[in-house]
């Protein structure tokens, strides 16, 4: 009986401690001239127990969002004991045949994936690769700096990027927005750095954590482009 009330403590705080939902990310693809890059997220809210999905355009070389790029919804329907939300995510890429037809995006061509965050591995302020296609060692840096506590938290972040081509030349890039507080947010990661199909650019993508005292902690995924030369 001991054991049972002790396992039915722990999962009682492991509900309260991360209270909020956790949103599943998902690589939608890119145009045929790698330019432009879908993503999204997907899940089911603690707090209205509703299923929600969000997609996102963004132009590869400008690192903003295409006109009409962005869509988010809440999904009405009732949801059943084990249940993920991957359905709202479908009907809501059908509702963005428009968008995906103008930018030609193929679902297929999701690029070369040079780093993924594992869950439940520590995530790393500081993260070296090299590139055996290209030869270039690749060195990230995340700067991040939280401002408040509570319902008034908010945290910026930048990436400092180094690159270091085979003869031994340096070039440095800062991707982000130093200055940038976003509200509510209390953390960043490094979830995924990926290469477009044509090897243009890189993708990185930022794994958010949120806190609010109405939905508690949750994650939300947010990209970063840098053009290469």
């Amino acid at each position: 009986m001991k054991k049972i009330a002790l396992i039915i403590v722990l999962l009682s705080n492991s509900l309260f401690i991360f209270a909020g939902d956790v949103a599943t990310y998902i690589n939608l693809g890119f145009s045929e001239d790698a330019n432009v890059f879908m993503f999204g997220q997907y899940g089911i809210s603690e707090d209205t127990m509703k299923t929600y999905a969000d997609l996102y355009a963004v132009n590869v070389k400008k690192n903003v969002f295409v006109k009409n790029g962005v869509m988010e919804k809440v999904f009405p329907d009732k949801i059943f004991s084990g249940q993920d939300g991957i359905g709202g995510m479908l009907m809501l890429l059908h509702d963005s045949s428009d968008l995906v037809e103008r930018y030609k995006i193929n679902h297929v061509a999701t690029g070369r994936v040079v780093y993924i965050l594992i869950d439940g591995d520590a995530p790393k302020e500081r993260l070296e690769f090299r590139d055996f296609n290209k030869g270039n060692r690749y060195v990230l840096t995340l700067v991040q700096e939280k401002f408040g506590t509570k319902d008034s938290v908010s945290s910026s972040f930048h990436i400092n990027v180094a690159i270091t081509d085979k003869e031994d030349n340096t070039e440095t890039f800062t991707v982000g927005l130093p200055n940038y507080k976003r509200k509510g947010v209390t953390g960043y990661r490094i979830k995924q750095i990926v290469f477009n199909p044509d090897e243009t650019a890189l993708i990185i993508v930022v794994e958010k954590d949120l806190f609010s005292a109405k939905e508690g902690k949750s994650i939300r995924y947010m990209v970063e482009t840098l053009p290469l030369h």
